[in-house]
């Protein structure tokens, strides 16, 4: 049972049994992976999930900072909760994650009606600053500097029965000038391969059967403990665990991207021919001024290492429009390197500033109806060249992961929908036969494209059962969430 000031988690919230929680989550795949652990500390705490439509006793905001407009929805919706709470005697509001790092006190004396704030480093804190709030009846706020238990140490209520998030690392080495994260989460810590391969067969044996390792620079993995490779090596040991259909993984930084992790990839079958490489920029002076130490040459090189090696692969990016001092010459260099790089898809960004960055200090910024010219050009360039890639599947076979959900209907025609294991998002429709679970895996046969998925009328072809879908369906049946006990890690 993980403690906190020598107290179990259920003795600390003697006031937590009866009591409802929601999590709101905003951000990235590492907010929704600390998310199921701030789930899994409040349930193992006693605490249980409010049904549908119910107010909540406890609403735990899991915020993101890396957009300006994570400030406004943030304070926004505190506003909105204000009247709420006082219609709802006992009601409880957390704020944790990087907002929180972020703004520590500024938080309740923006919105004091919040009875705690905990940062990125304490997650199971939370029970006992939610009892110490209600006993004291005054804001808590407690925020770490430093990484104190990893959380994959702590338990989790996983939010799906056939997908895992599995942390390999935390923090980040790195000092892009307009990025905020390396001061929310840290320096890297990573994780022994032994704790992170027990997780993933701990969650394999539980159903899971596709996994996505997470870390802000995942093929800086091994850095602790001074193994270059470390991150190939992981990839290859995932490849010897029996149930493990699929492995993903994000977030990897151009200038770590090394020959040996591509040939992990081509080479070991359950990882996925899907990558997702941050561009940010296609100017060689941006990429310079962002910290960025690689050149357009040398992204566009990996590119074409990854595509020979594995020709079937799906490449996604991120790109930053409107960076302090972009020119239109620079922001040309991205739309060709972009031209030539062929994304599958692409996360396109209005540059915003960040308090406590470089680039948020210069005054070369952007005048903002320039970068939103920008930003419209290129999303139009990306989804066009996504819709020509998208085209080339037609005709194919591909293997789908089905997904929760209803699927897309047009024309009445009864879809579901899934995941082809380079990520495309995939309609198929039922035509009729047997319907699969989440979970379930199939072969359907591409027969038309748009920009940001594929469709599939020919029904599926060699449905096969798996233990994914035989977990979905027990969830099904028993109303009470699982929580997953954490793997006992060494920092």
């Amino acid at each position: 049972m993980q403690t906190i000031d020598g107290l179990n988690l259920a003795q600390a919230t003697g006031a937590a049994p009866g009591r409802t929680y929601e999590v709101i989550t905003y951000g990235c795949q590492m907010n929704v992976h600390d998310s199921e652990r701030i789930e899994g500390v409040l349930e193992s705490a006693g605490y249980t999930q409010a049904p549908a439509g119910e107010q909540a006793d406890v609403v735990v905001f899991n915020t993101c900072a890396v957009r300006e407009n994570a400030d406004n929805r943030l304070y926004g919706n505190l506003g909105h909760l204000a009247p709420v709470k006082e219609k709802h005697p006992g009601m409880m509001i957390a704020v944790g994650g990087c907002m929180a790092q972020k703004d520590k006190e500024l938080v309740v004396k923006k919105a004091p009606w919040v009875d705690v704030v905990f940062g990125t480093h304490n997650l199971g804190h939370l029970p006992l600053l939610l009892e110490r709030a209600r006993v004291e009846r005054e804001s808590q706020v407690e925020i770490l500097e430093a990484l104190e238990v990893f959380p994959s140490s702590l338990p989790a209520v996983r939010g799906s029965a056939y997908q895992g998030w599995v942390s390999i690392s935390v923090g980040c080495n790195n000092t892009c000038t307009f990025c905020i994260v390396p001061s929310l989460r840290g320096k890297e810590v990573d994780r022994r391969p032994g704790e992170i391969l027990a997780e993933i067969q701990m969650l394999v044996e539980q159903g899971v059967q596709e996994v996505t390792l997470l870390g802000q620079n995942v093929n800086t993995y091994g850095v602790q403990f001074r193994d270059r490779q470390a991150f190939a090596k992981l990839l290859r040991a995932c490849g010897d665990i029996d149930g493990l259909e699929r492995v993903r993984f994000t977030s990897p930084h151009p200038k770590d991207f090394t020959d040996d992790v591509i040939w992990a990839m081509a080479e070991t079958p359950n990882v996925m021919p899907s990558l997702h490489m941050p561009l940010q920029s296609g100017s060689d002076k941006v990429l310079k001024e962002m910290h960025r130490p690689y050149r357009r040459e040398r992204f566009l090189d990996i590119l074409s290492k990854v595509r020979k090696a594995m020709p079937e692969a799906a490449v996604t990016t991120d790109i930053i429009v409107g960076f302090p001092g972009e020119t239109d010459e620079d922001f040309e260099a991205t739309m060709e390197v972009a031209r030539e790089a062929r994304f599958s898809a692409a996360f396109t960004f209005q540059y915003s500033k960040r308090p406590g960055t470089p680039a948020a200090e210069r005054e070369d910024q952007v005048p903002p109806e320039v970068v939103s010219e920008r930003y419209e050009r290129l999303a139009e360039l990306i989804s066009d060249i996504a819709w020509e890639e998208n085209k080339k599947q037609v005709g194919k076979t591909v293997e789908v992961m089905f997904a929760e959900g209803e699927g897309r209907k047009d024309d009445a025609t009864e879809r579901v929908s899934g995941r082809a294991r380079d990520n495309r998002l995939v309609h198929v429709a039922l035509n009729g036969g047997e319907r699969p679970r989440p979970g379930d895996i199939g072969e359907v046969e591409i027969t038309y494209a748009a920009p940001h998925h594929l469709i599939a009328d020919g029904g599926i072809k060699n449905l096969r059962r798996t233990p994914g879908g035989d977990a979905w369906a027990e969830r099904q049946e028993s109303p009470k969430r699982p929580v997953t006990l954490g793997i006992p890690t060494r920092k």
